[in-house]
Protein backbone atom coordinates (compact mmCIF):
# COMPACT_ATOMS: atom_id res chain seq x y z
CA UNK A 1 0.00 0.00 0.00
CA UNK A 2 1.71 3.38 -0.69
CA UNK A 3 2.48 5.87 1.97
CA UNK A 4 3.30 9.30 2.09
CA UNK A 5 5.76 10.23 4.54
CA UNK A 6 4.79 13.86 6.08
CA UNK A 7 5.84 15.95 9.04
CA UNK A 8 3.88 18.85 10.35
CA UNK A 9 3.43 21.37 12.55
CA UNK A 10 0.73 21.82 15.21
CA UNK A 11 0.53 25.19 16.91
CA UNK A 12 -2.15 25.62 18.87
CA UNK A 13 -3.09 29.63 20.47
CA UNK A 14 -6.23 30.27 21.90
CA UNK A 15 -8.22 27.19 21.38
CA UNK A 16 -7.67 27.05 17.65
CA UNK A 17 -4.52 25.35 15.47
CA UNK A 18 -3.19 27.28 12.78
CA UNK A 19 -3.85 25.98 9.15
CA UNK A 20 -3.04 26.36 5.86
CA UNK A 21 -4.37 26.43 2.37
CA UNK A 22 -2.40 25.93 -0.90
CA UNK A 23 -2.98 27.66 -4.17
CA UNK A 24 -5.59 25.66 -6.06
CA UNK A 25 -7.12 23.91 -3.27
CA UNK A 26 -10.13 24.04 -1.31
CA UNK A 27 -9.17 22.12 1.63
CA UNK A 28 -7.28 23.04 4.90
CA UNK A 29 -3.58 21.31 5.78
CA UNK A 30 -1.57 21.36 8.85
CA UNK A 31 1.28 23.29 8.01
CA UNK A 32 4.28 20.87 7.28
CA UNK A 33 5.21 18.49 4.11
CA UNK A 34 7.23 15.80 2.78
CA UNK A 35 9.92 15.02 3.78
CA UNK A 36 13.29 14.64 1.82
CA UNK A 37 15.86 11.86 1.42
CA UNK A 38 18.01 11.87 4.61
CA UNK A 39 16.30 14.10 6.02
CA UNK A 40 15.67 13.76 10.08
CA UNK A 41 11.53 15.27 11.37
CA UNK A 42 13.13 18.43 12.84
CA UNK A 43 15.29 19.06 9.69
CA UNK A 44 11.52 18.89 7.37
CA UNK A 45 9.63 20.59 9.86
CA UNK A 46 12.25 23.24 9.87
CA UNK A 47 12.72 23.27 6.13
CA UNK A 48 8.83 23.26 5.41
CA UNK A 49 7.40 26.08 7.75
CA UNK A 50 10.30 28.33 6.67
CA UNK A 51 9.51 27.54 3.15
CA UNK A 52 5.53 27.79 3.51
CA UNK A 53 5.31 30.50 6.28
CA UNK A 54 8.39 32.63 6.64
CA UNK A 55 8.99 31.70 10.38
CA UNK A 56 11.91 29.74 12.08
CA UNK A 57 10.83 26.85 13.76
CA UNK A 58 12.86 26.83 17.42
CA UNK A 59 14.04 23.78 17.10
CA UNK A 60 15.25 22.95 21.37
CA UNK A 61 11.15 23.53 21.87
CA UNK A 62 9.82 20.86 19.68
CA UNK A 63 8.16 18.42 20.85
CA UNK A 64 6.18 14.94 19.76
CA UNK A 65 2.55 15.31 19.19
CA UNK A 66 1.93 12.50 17.51
CA UNK A 67 1.47 10.05 14.27
CA UNK A 68 -1.38 9.72 13.11
CA UNK A 69 -2.54 8.36 9.31
CA UNK A 70 -5.28 8.26 7.23
CA UNK A 71 -6.70 8.15 3.20
CA UNK A 72 -4.44 10.78 1.31
CA UNK A 73 -6.40 13.37 0.34
CA UNK A 74 -6.38 13.97 -4.12
CA UNK A 75 -4.74 10.13 -4.16
CA UNK A 76 -5.62 7.12 -5.13
CA UNK A 77 -7.85 4.95 -3.11
CA UNK A 78 -5.19 3.15 -0.18
CA UNK A 79 -3.01 5.69 -0.99
CA UNK A 80 -2.07 6.51 2.91
CA UNK A 81 -0.34 9.81 4.59
CA UNK A 82 1.51 9.09 7.84
CA UNK A 83 1.78 12.48 9.53
CA UNK A 84 4.33 13.12 11.97
CA UNK A 85 3.06 16.12 14.43
CA UNK A 86 5.82 18.44 16.49
CA UNK A 87 4.46 21.36 18.89
CA UNK A 88 6.99 24.01 18.75
CA UNK A 89 7.76 27.44 19.00
CA UNK A 90 8.86 29.99 16.29
CA UNK A 91 10.48 33.43 15.53
CA UNK A 92 9.76 35.38 12.75
CA UNK A 93 6.20 36.65 11.75
CA UNK A 94 3.74 33.95 10.51
CA UNK A 95 2.94 34.82 6.32
CA UNK A 96 1.56 32.56 3.72
CA UNK A 97 4.38 32.04 1.63
CA UNK A 98 5.56 29.63 -1.78
CA UNK A 99 2.45 27.13 -2.81
CA UNK A 100 -0.17 29.05 0.01
CA UNK A 101 -2.60 30.94 -0.48
CA UNK A 102 -3.30 31.74 2.89
CA UNK A 103 -3.47 30.76 6.92
CA UNK A 104 -5.69 30.40 9.35
CA UNK A 105 -6.72 29.61 12.79
CA UNK A 106 -9.26 27.00 12.66
CA UNK A 107 -11.20 26.07 15.43
CA UNK A 108 -13.20 22.35 15.85
CA UNK A 109 -16.09 23.32 14.23
CA UNK A 110 -13.98 23.52 11.11
CA UNK A 111 -13.28 20.37 11.53
CA UNK A 112 -15.23 19.35 8.57
CA UNK A 113 -12.76 21.78 6.36
CA UNK A 114 -9.92 20.04 6.88
CA UNK A 115 -7.93 16.84 5.07
CA UNK A 116 -8.88 13.57 6.45
CA UNK A 117 -5.79 12.87 8.68
CA UNK A 118 -6.06 16.61 9.85
CA UNK A 119 -9.29 15.31 11.08
CA UNK A 120 -7.83 12.71 13.07
CA UNK A 121 -5.56 15.82 14.60
CA UNK A 122 -8.30 17.54 15.11
CA UNK A 123 -10.21 15.22 16.89
CA UNK A 124 -6.64 14.08 19.36
CA UNK A 125 -6.90 17.94 19.84
CA UNK A 126 -9.94 18.21 21.07
CA UNK A 127 -9.52 15.03 23.31
CA UNK A 128 -6.72 16.65 25.19
CA UNK A 129 -8.28 20.13 25.75
CA UNK A 130 -6.03 22.12 23.35
CA UNK A 131 -8.73 22.55 20.23
CA UNK A 132 -12.24 24.47 21.39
Amino acid sequence: MPEIDKVAWIRVEDGRVLSTRSRGRDVWYLPGGKREAGESDLDTLAREIIEELGVAVVRESAAHVGTFAAQAHGHAPGTLVRMTCYAADYRGELRPDSEIAELAWLGYADRHRVSPVDQIIFDHLRAAGALR
